[in-house]
């Protein structure tokens, strides 16, 4: 019946082992990067240069004069504005909720000529490369730009403000910044580090979807079966040692009287 049990336990660990092994494995690698990895570095944070500081003495209209136009056209609140640098020019980003025909609101970002109070379009992709460039702190040369008006789950830029600007830089890192053209702001810096970081958090967190869900069902299973693989493991050392033996020949060794 002992040697049933034990082969039983074996068998239950050797197969468990097999099953979550490579992902263990993934989990190992994953683990060692991220606590070896400099999280500023990942989050590209080096490659921001400051953002410009405005002069006391800026000739700037009042924000006043933007809220009336947006009260002229129906907006009777607003939930933020901030004053901006774009590219050189002073711009009031104002935010204000709107309603959608299902019923649920959004909020719409515009940006405002602080010189002269008057809404302008979105930034146009020179704009956006000129941004680009003052606030990256690596070589100016550009690699490339993309225009960005959607995003899959997988994209380094997901769940980010759109439309963007992608402009990617030589060096260094292959350095990627990402300019949201109705905010008027550089909204994230993406490098091969972040990359590869990106990567082995899709394959820690078995999100295979959206890469950023730590609750999903397939992370949750594996943990299971990870304890079971560590109980397991406990259980077969157990019993598999010399003192468990020894032990168990005692208790059913037959005990002779004495004569």
């Amino acid at each position: 019946m002992r040697r049933t049990w034990h082969l039983r336990i074996r068998r239950t660990h050797r197969y468990l082992g097999l099953l979550i092994g490579i992902q263990f494995l993934l989990w190992t690698l994953g683990g060692l990067y991220f606590s070896w990895s400099n999280l500023d570095d990942i989050h590209g944070d080096h490659l921001k240069r400051p953002v410009p500081a405005f002069s006391t003495v800026a000739s700037l209209v009042s924000p006043a004069v933007p809220l009336q136009t947006l009260h002229g056209q129906g907006i009777d609140s607003i939930t933020s504005i901030n004053l901006i640098d774009v590219a050189g020019t002073p711009c009031y980003q104002i935010s204000y909720p709107t309603q959608q025909k299902a019923g649920s609101s959004t909020t719409q970002t515009r940006l405002a000529d602080a010189l002269t109070g008057q809404f302008r379009a979105e930034l146009t992709q020179t704009e956006a490369i000129t941004l680009a460039q003052q606030r990256f702190a690596g070589s100016p040369e550009v690699a490339g730009v993309e225009y960005l008006t959607t995003t899959n789950g997988h994209h380094e830029y997901r769940e980010k403000p759109l439309p963007a600007y992608a402009i990617t830089f030589r060096q260094p890192a292959h350095a990627t910044i990402y300019v949201a053209t109705r905010l008027g702001t550089v909204q994230s810096v993406r490098t091969d580090p972040w990359r590869v970081f990106d990567l082995l958090w899709m394959l820690h967190t078995m999100d295979y979807a959206g890469r950023d869900d730590i609750n999903n069902g397939l992370l949750r299973g594996f943990s299971v079966l990870g304890l079971l693989t560590i109980l397991s493991g406990f259980a077969l050392y157990g019993i598999s040692s010399p003192g468990f033996r020894k032990r168990k020949t005692l208790s059913t060794k037959p005990v002779t009287n004495p004569v």
